[in-house]
């Protein structure tokens, strides 16, 4: 594939892993352009389209994690920039509240109920075992549910 072909069918799926798991527009630019630098450099050979998708994934994710390691900032997100991002408006409140998980347990999250993964796949892609991608999944939902709870009860 070109890069503009793949530009064209990851780049939007590429910027919203990086926008969840980075809770910052411009750093998810840059881990989005860095995942296509590293795409052009290395030119992998695949065996295929998911294995392409799949390796596109690890590499963004891979490069999120070094961004969050590396900033000096606290990152935080207005509900309204949220927004922008979501296909319903009640999805704002669900993203926000995702985006304070762990980055270990929204990133399982995400994949699976927003990217449509299953178990198997995402613990291919992150490199950990389907029992874990499992356990985070069952702690992210718990964690979302007392979290959208407590919102809940505020309004």
């Amino acid at each position: 594939m070109s890069v503009e072909s793949v530009v064209a069918e990851y780049g939007d799926m590429l910027f919203r892993i990086c926008f969840v798991m980075l809770c910052n527009e411009q750093d998810a630019q840059d881990a989005v352009q860095d995942t296509l630098c590293r795409y052009m450099e290395h030119a992998p050979a695949f065996r295929g389209v998911e294995h392409e998708k799949a390796w596109l994934i690890k590499v963004a994710a891979n490069r999120c994690r070094d961004i969050h390691r590396g900033r000096m900032r606290h990152p935080t997100v207005e509900l309204e920039e949220i927004s922008e991002y979501c296909e319903m408006p009640e999805q704002s409140e669900v993203v926000s509240e995702l985006m304070k998980l762990p980055e270990k347990l929204k990133t399982v999250i995400y994949l699976h109920y927003i990217e449509g993964y299953k178990t198997e796949e995402i613990a291919g892609m992150l490199g950990i075992t389907a029992n874990a991608v499992k356990k985070r999944m069952q702690r992210g939902r718990k964690m979302l549910r007392l979290s959208l709870d407590g919102t809940q009860e505020k309004s």
